[in-house]
């Protein structure tokens, strides 16, 4: 855990794929997610994203898990297994992509980007607009938050023809930029969003 900067403070060392399972044979039951996120122990929470109910998830519970995360795994695989199906997902993304910490403001981005690969009903103009954000927010130098704002414009990008090109006008502008940070969050991006394979 340590090698891929994951606290192992509260981990017990469950293998993923067998937190994966049990969640798999738990089903969905919110009273036991909301059980499991007060333990603290790292599996425990990641067992949360398989057996949570995001339709029961509240706006007030998103926040007070997301004021818990406390590395890019959890707040990743939180995102991607379950909030990213809640009703409040695309309004947590614009209300945390402003918080100062470094996690939440993660979360955000990591939302984002899981609701590019994920959200088959959303619009492209929500993701047109949600590139705002994403410009707003790439002179963070932040290691966490960098990343994820790096990897939600791609997504973005990766969606279809329509997004890849307004992306890319985004990607762009941020290479351009005086800012070393939001340069390399558009060169990096710009390198795949230009490569043959995504076109």
């Amino acid at each position: 855990m340590a090698r891929y900067a994951i606290p192992s403070e509260n981990a017990l060392g469950v293998a993923m794929r067998d937190i994966k399972a049990l969640g798999t044979k738990l089903g969905r039951n919110h009273d036991l997610a909301a059980a499991l996120w007060a333990t603290g122990v790292y599996e425990a929470r990641v067992l949360c994203s398989f057996v949570g109910d995001p339709v029961k998830l509240t706006p007030a519970q998103m926040d007070r898990w997301c004021k818990d995360f406390d590395s890019w795994a959890i707040c990743d695989t939180i995102c991607f297994n379950l909030f990213d199906r809640s009703p409040h997902a695309w309004a947590k993304v614009i209300e945390w992509s402003s918080r100062r910490g470094e996690f939440e403001k993660r979360t955000a981005f990591a939302l984002l980007w899981s609701l590019s690969m994920h959200d088959k009903r959303a619009d492209d103009m929500q993701f047109v607009r949600s590139l705002g954000l994403i410009e707003r927010a790439a002179d963070d130098e932040r290691n966490f938050v960098k990343k994820a704002v790096n990897m939600a414009l791609r997504a973005i990008g990766k969606r279809n023809r329509a997004l890849n090109t307004a992306a890319l006008a985004t990607a762009r502008r941020l290479a351009a930029s005086e800012d070393v940070t939001a340069r390399w969050i558009g060169r990096d991006a710009i390198k795949e969003l230009t490569s043959r394979r995504v076109r």
